[in-house]
């Protein structure tokens, strides 16, 4: 069965989480979570709560159907790290100039599945 958690309009350009969305797809979410801890970046904080809300759908009833999930047995096997709106900010430049300013958003997905599934 898989669960799933999404942190839509995070407030960091998707540029800066992917590079750490690489490296947890395809590991255990307790080795996700640990690998994530490691890590300084503002965008693994992101990451590491939408990964902790995954699991707590994975232990809760009403999501599960009745049925025990274990934790441990649990892999990210979809993280999505997609662009969201932008604000856009005019910044005045020389000669009557200007500059768009693009501040950035991005959605942030997770799936877990149980590794017994096919």
């Amino acid at each position: 069965m898989a669960f799933q958690a999404s942190y839509r309009y995070a407030r960091i350009s998707p540029r800066k989480v992917r590079h750490l969305a690489t490296l947890v797809r395809g590991k255990f979410a307790e080795d996700a979570l640990e690998i994530l801890r490691a890590y300084p970046h503002r965008g693994a904080r992101m990451l590491e709560k939408v990964i902790k809300s995954a699991l707590g759908n994975a232990q809760d009833p009403d999501q599960n159907k009745g049925k025990t999930t274990r934790v441990d047995d649990l892999v990210v096997t979809d993280i999505r790290v997609d662009g969201g709106p932008m604000f856009k900010r005019i910044r005045p430049r020389a000669r009557g100039m200007a500059f768009m300013i693009k501040r950035r958003m991005s959605h942030l997905s997770v799936t877990l599945t149980d590794i017994a599934e096919p």
